[in-house]
């Protein structure tokens, strides 16, 4: 299995003061591996993050609300992110990975309601957790049933070569990292395009991340500007904000979360359209009151 990079253990504040109540709107916690052991034949296995560690980012940054994203790293099993949900209290929301709905009796799904969960994510398939056409059904069923979101990973040659699976959900559908586009093509990647289409229809929202990866130009990531703009002004009552802490599966040391937060200060125009990106559009997507 490969060594990943963790995350940089000196989060700084920002240059820009955030709106109280901001949330991130996916990070991960990983370990102790001795508590939380991970599934066999996962794909990647990352340096121990704990919650305590995002704690203590999220306060250096300004973040009071967060939404903790179940890894494939655990698969079906969700310890790791409830307990982490539990430990950093209210203000904290949840998402599983769709892989539960193929095991997971009601008893369990209301387990996880109950300690906050309130989507759940399909994966890309590259990372070893894919669904049958059947088990995709179910999954969407009983996302319904909840009241949840669906989450879509992209896949890293972008969002637009599995759209077709998800564009007739009528759930809130939130598409993450930007639909992981080129940043070359800018606003003619064809994912941009179909992320802006489906921002249309209502129901589909999008997440601001990655950009680090995206870039093709590398920090401070400049030529991600125009994907954002394209994406805000599409939807923007639709579109959340998340660091992706502790940035799984880098290959590269990971940024500084305070880079990230600065950089879509530059995204966008005015205090207005930050408080709704990190604070009005996560409370009503997550259910944050």
């Amino acid at each position: 299995m490969p060594t990943y990079f963790p995350f940089d253990p000196h989060p700084r504040a920002p240059a820009v003061t955030l709106p109280p109540l901001a949330c991130d709107s996916q990070f991960h916690v990983f370990g102790p591996r001795e508590i939380y052991p991970v599934r066999p034949h996962a794909a990647y296995e990352m340096p121990t993050a704990t919650v305590a560690a995002a704690m203590k980012m999220h306060r250096t940054l300004g973040i009071q609300r967060g939404v903790i994203v179940q890894p494939t790293t655990y698969g079906a099993d969700h310890q790791a992110t409830l307990d982490g949900i539990a430990a950093a209290g209210a203000n904290y929301r949840g998402c599983a990975n769709a892989a539960v709905f193929q095991s997971a009796d009601n008893a369990t799904l209301a387990k996880l309601h109950a300690g906050g969960i309130r989507g759940a994510r399909f994966s890309r398939q590259s990372l070893g957790i894919a669904l049958s056409p059947r088990d995709f059904a179910r999954a969407t069923a009983r996302i319904r049933e909840l009241g949840w979101y669906a989450k879509v990973q992209p896949e890293t040659a972008g969002f637009a070569e599995q759209a077709a699976q998800y564009e007739a959900l009528d759930v809130p559908v939130l598409i993450d990292h930007m639909g992981r586009p080129n940043a070359a093509a800018g606003r003619d990647d064809p994912s941009v395009k179909k992320v802006l289409e489906l921002l249309s229809k209502g129901n589909f929202w999008v997440m601001l991340s990655l950009a680090e990866k995206i870039s093709k130009t590398g920090p401070p990531w400049d030529d991600v500007i125009p994907i954002m703009r394209a994406l805000i002004e599409a939807a923007p009552d639709r579109v959340v904000w998340a660091s992706d802490w502790p940035h799984p599966v880098s290959t590269s040391q990971p940024p500084n979360e305070a880079d990230l937060v600065e950089l879509l200060y530059r995204a966008t125009h005015d205090d207005a359209e930050r408080r709704r990106i990190l604070v009005d559009n996560p409370a009503k997507l997550f259910g944050f009151t």
